[in-house]
């Protein structure tokens, strides 16, 4: 699962599971492109790791400006693109459909879903340049649903969905398209998310309850992951829907 001399692009790589992939990219030799809105924590991310193998870029994947700039920034800097990772994503509010307003809905998507749409549509071409691939980070509540989550859930079924729909539209170019699927991780979003439910106080045990392995992970079992399915050793994998979670998806345990 090498990637040297392999350019990725990924959106949300400055915390939480986008961090870790970051990291374990870096570490399989690729060159790496962050897009995030979270100035301090890129400037973070710069001064970890070698400049000579990492862009960071300010900006907002709900602007599509800002997407054409730092995928053409990227190819720039680094001479190709090989990988977009769409990892961006929020999961507020927890709300019921009739509960959300319409600007949270909207928000919602335009950051987890039409995000995809400008990167595809600025990103495609280079990609066809190098038979590349495109990592979605998409969520086990897309295929098994969650209460109090409607637009979150709608958004990541969507993705999944998508994620189908583009692997098919884009193998005649030899571009593998596939999600990487967790349940709960422990990121600054889920902490965040935590501390919104009515039960607060036990929502760590609840999030290790869902997972039958026992526990919720930290964001580097998802990278692990994400490294292969970018990988040539995952060269004849696409549509793929890959479950990350403990075995979640075999039912929640509670």
């Amino acid at each position: 699962m090498n990637l040297t001399n392999k350019t990725i692009f990924i959106t949300g790589g400055a915390s939480g599971i986008g961090r870790d992939c970051v990291a374990a990219y870096l570490r399989a030799g690729a060159r790496v492109s962050v897009l995030d809105r979270d100035e301090n924590a890129l400037n973070a991310l710069k001064g970890q790791f070698s400049s000579d193998v990492l862009l960071t870029l300010p900006g907002d994947v709900r602007q599509k400006d800002d997407i054409a700039a730092a995928i053409e920034k990227t190819v720039a800097a680094f001479g190709s693109l090989h990988v977009i990772h769409n990892n961006a994503g929020i999961a507020s509010p927890s709300k019921p459909l009739h509960e959300t307003s319409e600007d949270e809905w909207d928000s919602l998507f335009d950051i987890n879903l039409k995000s995809v749409y400008y990167t595809t549509k600025y990103g495609l071409e280079h990609l066809q340049q190098t038979r590349g691939n495109i990592l979605n980070t998409s969520s086990m509540v897309g295929e098994i649903g969650q209460n109090n989550h409607a637009a979150y859930v709608a958004s990541k079924g969507g993705m999944s969905a998508l994620t189908k729909a583009m692997a098919l539209d884009y193998a005649p170019f030899g571009i593998r398209v596939n999600a990487v699927c967790p349940a709960g991780v422990w990121t600054p979003m889920l902490r965040r998310w935590a501390g919104e439910q009515p039960n607060a106080g036990e929502i760590e045990r609840y999030l290790d309850d869902i997972h039958p392995l026992g526990h919720c992970p930290e964001g580097d079992v998802i990278a692990d992951v994400a490294v292969f399915l970018i990988s040539d050793a995952a060269r004849f994998v696409t549509g793929c829907i890959m479950p990350v979670s403990g075995g979640a998806e075999l039912g929640y345990r509670r």
